[in-house]
């Protein structure tokens, strides 16, 4: 008979815990509508149940004139200090639910450019955690942005400036060291600040460590998930029948068979409920 084995760190982290409760405690106390300036964290299921409860999301910030003023909660991933200057200055009450991890990276970046450093972000150039951080560089400094050793080994600095590299906190740790070396075998004068969170880095050592002793791997996750994608990745490596599912019914059970062991690990914008589901699911195969 097969074992069922359920990382521990899988689902909500602390920063997608605190923004999700603070846009139900908004609910409950505020009379007036709320907003949050894109979905609050990477995950669809969350985001309709709180549409269902009235909070409605602006995707883009020439959308404010038209809607009635209220309260905006900034999303986990954050926003840059423009996008955050323009939705007070448009007279709405803002609640920061940005994850204090992501924050601690913004005043790092806005200390040390305005210093007269050029910032790399280490990061996946698109994620919105990553453009956020890339708003709060100086306006004279130089942001570069990368996402492989193969970025790393191009990139050339074109000035005298000294440099200070940040990471994505969801970023793959492994793969940010392999950066990070190939950027100081350049002989650059660099400071490295590793922003990775914690959490992260738990997760992505708990994914590898249970994907090893699978027959099975399942990862939970909403598909815009950067972090979620990661985890997929590294499981993949260590098990080939690794599935990534969004929710319990993209799952064929059929696949598990009485004698597999299986893992499950989950991003950290899944809501417990559907890893419960999604294990009882397995349970019933096993």
């Amino acid at each position: 008979m097969g074992e069922l084995t359920i990382a521990k760190s899988a689902g909500f982290c602390f920063g997608v815990t605190r923004a999700v409760n603070m846009v139900y405690e908004a609910i409950e106390k505020e009379n007036v509508p709320i907003y949050t300036y894109g979905p609050i964290i990477h995950n669809d299921e969350v985001v309709k149940d709180m549409e269902k409860n009235g909070v409605t999301v602006i995707n883009d910030l020439d959308e404010l004139s038209s809607h009635e003023k209220g309260v905006m909660i900034i999303r986990s991933h954050g926003i840059s200090k423009a996008e955050y200057d323009r939705i007070k200055n448009c007279g709405f009450e803002v609640l920061n639910a940005t994850c204090p991890f992501v924050s601690k990276i913004h005043r790092y970046v806005e200390d040390y450019s305005s210093k007269g450093y050029d910032i790399i972000i280490v990061g996946s150039p698109k994620h919105p955690e990553v453009c956020g951080i890339k708003g709060w560089a100086d306006e004279k400094c130089h942001v570069t942005i990368i996402n492989s050793p193969e970025d790393a080994e191009n990139y050339m600095k074109n000035s005298t400036k000294k440099l200070c590299i940040v990471s994505q906190t969801t970023f793959n740790y492994n793969k940010f060291q392999d950066i990070v070396e190939i950027i100081a075998k350049k002989g650059y004068d660099i400071t490295v600040l590793n922003t990775i969170c914690n959490a992260t880095e738990v997760r992505q050592t708990e994914a590898r460590k249970v994907a090893q002793c699978s027959d099975v791997m399942i990862v939970i996750g909403d598909r815009h998930s950067s972090n979620t994608q990661k985890l997929f990745e590294i499981c993949k490596n260590e098990c080939k029948n690794t599935y990534y599912i969004q929710t319990s019914d993209e799952m064929d059970y059929t696949q598990i068979r009485s004698n597999n062991n299986v893992g499950i690990t989950a991003g950290a914008s899944t809501p417990n409920n559907i890893i419960e589901e999604v294990s009882k699911n397995v349970r019933n195969e096993l």
